[in-house]
């Protein structure tokens, strides 16, 4: 499947701060932590997504999903040049067709989880539960931006847009791209109330410490593979 269109209804970015050893250690090479103020850069990205489908078809035909997606921003070399991006540990999801069709139909495995979801134009609880991870957050809009690794929100959001090609393990060893590409791009600040993640909580004793969040809404997305040769 050489696209996939959806819309993301919700969107919300949650931002860790993270040893850089720690992160070499989990991060496989080509690889390597792309670096902010001294610190390799993570976080849970948590989707709801609408008219998700493959490119060619219609809106009105496309599914809903709830997805979590634990990820570290990344740098490799295309000859002599640096790209970035981000590489993706693990992606959980409500859906039984991402589940079926990561990693054979198109990039990115994913694991079936069940998300109980309680949200309002500006407040948004919600838990993800699997066998094997788990994910809780409690975050609202908010006017002030609040970030130790970058200074303004419109420096967070240029971050993450230019991290547009997300990699993940493939099936039977290596990586494997999606870039995501979107026709309008809006993010608001929000601040967290609560958040715990069986992935960056079980990291050594303060490896992982909560940065910032971003909430997006409504954005028409579509992914794609890589069209730059592969690291």
């Amino acid at each position: 499947m050489s696209a996939i269109r959806g819309r993301m209804r919700r969107r919300i970015l949650l931002t860790y701060r993270v040893d850089p050893e720690v992160a070499r250690a989990i991060i496989p090479a080509p690889f390597r932590p792309q670096l902010v103020d001294g610190s390799a850069v993570a976080g849970i990205c948590m989707i709801a997504l609408t008219d998700l489908r493959p490119g060619w078809v219609r809106p009105r035909i496309g599914i809903s999903t709830e997805n979590t997606a634990h990820r570290f921003a990344v740098e490799w070399d295309e000859g002599a040049s640096p790209r970035t991006g981000v590489y993706v540990t693990e992606r959980h999801t409500s859906g039984l067709v991402p589940v079926l069709g990561g990693g054979r139909f198109f990039p990115g495995m994913q694991r079936r989880a069940r998300f109980d979801v309680e949200e309002s134009d500006s407040r948004f609880r919600v838990r993800m539960r699997a066998s094997d991870a788990s994910v809780s957050a409690d975050v609202e809009v908010s006017e002030r931006w609040d970030s130790t690794l970058f200074p303004t929100i419109e420096d967070a959001s240029a971050f993450y847009r230019n991290g547009a090609i997300g990699w993940s393990p493939r099936r039977g060893g290596g990586a494997e791209g999606l870039e995501l590409t979107s026709s309008r791009w809006a993010v608001r600040a929000a601040t967290v109330n609560d958040v715990t993640s069986s992935f960056f909580d079980g990291l050594p004793a303060g490896a992982a410490t909560l940065d910032s969040a971003l909430v997006m809404h409504d954005i028409p997305v579509l992914w794609r593979r890589p069209e730059t040769p592969r690291p």
